[in-house]
């Protein structure tokens, strides 16, 4: 996540009151979102919008005291690049996964790019292209499907799933929306995480996906007419835009947004023993809270 994004929201001034252990800790793990797939304007129905990052969360987790957990922040997926042809259309990739100590979120599964193609399982799954389906969830529990692309008008590509709900078909006239993220306020402030990617339209005709809850890309046609898929906002896991093939123009899929790990327990409990990677602290709401934006380790 930024810092823009938390701007104003963390900070490490404030000292715990007690110096107690803790022996639970509660987590927030976010992957990465998957890429979007690219288009060709007169070929296929724009690019399908990459699914979100997986998102677990619970409390409870057991830590043993001097033993060092390892966080894993997983990256986004790279949105399929402008092809040269149509012959190049290819899908986005998927996004990495994100790990703290035992607990693993699966990233989000990629948008597709060529006509009839599926979009790909993940945490949440990627949106298909014009008659392919929608990647599925897997394994479950972590998000939702991604939507289909429709294999008749308005031929628009399918929106990657969200954490919160599916993702949209291609047959909306209205733009395929991606799936509805989580807002969360772990932090004491609502940050607003894995949404899906919006699928991408197919020329004028279609309507322009948009992106689902949690800041992920959207597709669009700029001045000149060319398909625009819009790169998911970093540490958030959700999924990139579906290019829009723009009529004959070409268009890049967006990338997926980098996951996220966030910690907290007991304010009155000691702070961590140590930590390596970046992370950034806030002490609210009694809880001491650690974000990780990177990946790290933390021993308490």
């Amino acid at each position: 996540m930024s810092q823009s994004y938390l701007a104003g929201i963390i900070s490490g001034t404030y000292n715990p009151i007690s110096g107690g252990t803790t022996t639970t800790v509660e987590y927030l793990v976010v992957a990465g979102g998957g890429g979007a797939g690219n288009a060709y304007g007169g070929t296929n129905g724009g690019g399908g919008g990459g699914g979100a990052g997986g998102l677990l969360t619970a409390t409870g987790y057991a830590i043993t005291l001097g033993s060092s957990i390892t966080i894993t922040v997983g990256s986004g997926g790279a949105g399929a690049a402008t092809p040269a042809s149509g012959s190049a259309l290819v899908n986005g990739t998927s996004g990495a996964n994100s790990v703290f100590g035992t607990i693993t979120a699966t990233g989000g599964g990629y948008g597709a790019g060529p006509v009839g193609t599926a979009g790909g399982s993940g945490g949440s799954g990627g949106g298909g292209c014009q008659g392919g389906s929608g990647g599925a969830a897997s394994p479950s529990g972590q998000g939702n499907a991604g939507g289909a692309g429709s294999a008749s008008n308005p031929y628009n590509s399918g929106a990657g799933g969200g954490s919160g709900s599916v993702g949209n078909g291609g047959n909306n006239p209205f733009g395929p929306s991606g799936g509805t993220g989580t807002t969360t306020t772990i932090t004491g402030y609502p940050l607003q995480l894995a949404g899906g990617g919006g699928g991408g339209g197919y020329g004028f005709n279609g309507g322009l996906g948009v992106a689902g809850g949690g800041t992920g890309g959207s597709s669009a046609v700029d001045a000149a007419g060319a398909g625009i898929g819009f790169s998911a906002t970093a540490n958030t896991g959700s999924g990139g835009g579906g290019a829009t093939c723009g009529g004959s123009k070409t268009g890049a899929g967006g990338n997926g947004g980098s996951g996220i790990v966030i910690i907290r327990y007991p304010a009155n409990c000691a702070p961590p023993a140590s930590t390596t990677g970046l992370q950034q602290v806030l002490y609210n709401n009694n809880y001491q809270i650690y974000v990780f934006t990177s990946s790290g380790t933390i021993t308490f």
